[in-house]
């Protein structure tokens, strides 16, 4: 059976990365390598650890860069992640001074809000009804 072990999002500094991802977010580091001029970094959920790796991916590549300012450009969330509760999910992080592009908004069967990850993309944060 086929299986999602990683995913990963296109970061414009690493360092920044790791330390929004884990002091904002709340992930924790599962992998930090030397790899080549960059690092082969991932981050975790607490409530899964040995879940999927989220890879903070360096954004070096001449695509990655106007990729991601498109799909800013355009509002488009490069990823989502799931919480139970996307309100008090919002305001736990704006208490941390994340930047929101979309407060949190009931849209039926889902309440979504996007934020700003500081390095070059915005992330959905999704909970189903």
């Amino acid at each position: 059976m086929i299986r999602i072990n990683i995913t990963s999002v296109f970061v414009d500094d690493q360092a920044k990365a790791l330390a929004f991802y884990t002091e904002k977010l709340g992930f924790i580091k599962k992998t930090d390598e030397p790899a080549g001029g960059a690092r082969w970094l991932t981050v975790v959920s607490p409530a899964a650890p040995d879940g999927v790796e989220l890879l903070l991916e360096p954004d070096g590549h001449p695509a990655a860069g106007p990729f991601k300012e498109a799909l800013v450009a355009d509002g488009i969330p490069f990823t989502q992640f799931a919480v139970d509760d996307v309100y008090a999910e919002v305001e736990r992080l704006k208490g941390l001074g994340v930047e929101f592009t979309q407060d949190a908004t009931d849209l039926g069967p889902a309440v979504t809000a996007v934020f700003d990850d500081t390095c070059g993309n915005l992330i959905q944060l999704a909970a189903m009804k």
